[in-house]
């Protein structure tokens, strides 16, 4: 009996295997870090659905987080610009900066879309490497999960398998959804949006949609009444079926247009955690999908 009592407080003492401490930039990063990485990853996402992911603070907790990281999932094209590169040399950790292991940037692994000849400051808040919302066209959601499996086997090789298995079983319920989804989306083919924000790109690519442009004269310029109230103008002779914002977007513009239109204003997701419906990143394209359908449908 004495023995097994000495065994077993051995085993109490000893270290149990830590899992991998990821920090993802925004949620439908954390959200697949999530799905592949299971029991074996401790994931902190920097922002919140409520938040624009242009404009994040570098505040301490945060930087406290990278200062412990061993891998940080980023979305890249310059999305982050103006708070991840303060927060990684804050940090001091030296895994998790560009060109290391624990760095992961998911736009290095699709193709990014509306990549400008040339940025200056005049035209507003441009991405110069391209659009970097493109994890709203679910096709680009696979190989960022492919790229990710491999680098937390890189990072934790005893957890291998699980991430192999992970990602195997993710593929096929992700190839199923997708599916899916895209037969939900055949009525949605030629439907024409004003958006907010230069937010839906993808989307729009993904599901046949057509852009009718931005309530914003510029890209991060909060609009005018003169210039909305233009816009209002061009609606009257070929108006769009509808208006979309992003959640963590102001609904002044949006309401302000869609009052003096008939246009329905919708609010769409646009990332994990953007409605109640959006748990998940299969909940994010289902609830998108959705409420778009409602929209249109609506007489």
């Amino acid at each position: 009996m004495k023995r097994i009592l000495a065994l077993f407080f051995l085993l109490c003492a000893l270290p149990a295997s830590a899992a991998v401490k990821v920090l993802a930039t925004v949620p439908e990063w954390g959200a697949l870090a999530r799905e592949i990485g299971g029991e074996r990853v401790d994931v902190t996402v920097a922002t919140t659905a409520m938040q624009d992911p242009h404009r994040i603070e570098a505040r301490p907790s945060l930087i406290a987080r990278a200062r412990t990281a061993e891998l940080i999932v980023a979305t890249g094209a310059d999305l982050e610009v103006g708070w991840l590169p303060l927060l990684l040399r804050e940090s001091g950790n030296r895994r998790v900066q560009p060109g290391q292991p624990g760095y992961l940037e998911a736009a290095s692994v699709v193709q990014l879309r509306d990549v400008p000849q040339s940025v200056d400051r005049s035209m507003g808040h441009v991405h110069a490497a391209g659009d970097p919302h493109f994890h709203l066209d679910p096709r680009n959601i696979l190989p960022v999960a492919t790229v990710l499996s491999e680098r937390l086997t890189q990072i934790d090789p005893a957890g291998a398998s699980a991430y192999r298995d992970n990602l195997a079983r993710f593929t096929e319920r992700w190839r199923a959804a997708l599916t899916r989804w895209e037969e939900e989306g055949v009525d949605l083919k030629g439907v024409a949006f004003l958006q907010a924000h230069r937010s839906f790109g993808y989307l729009a690519y993904w599901l046949g949609l057509e852009n009718r442009g931005e309530l914003e004269p510029k890209p991060g310029i909060e609009p005018g009444s003169a210039h909305l109230s233009r816009i209002v103008a061009t609606q009257k002779s070929v108006p769009a079926a509808v208006i979309l914002r992003a959640a963590y977007q102001s609904e002044t513009a949006g309401r302000w247009v869609s009052e003096r239109t008939d246009i329905p204003f919708v609010t769409l997701p646009y990332t994990v955690g953007g409605t109640p419906q959006a748990t998940d990143l299969f909940g994010l394209f289902d609830d998108t999908l959705a409420r778009l359908k409602n929209a249109v449908q609506r007489p």
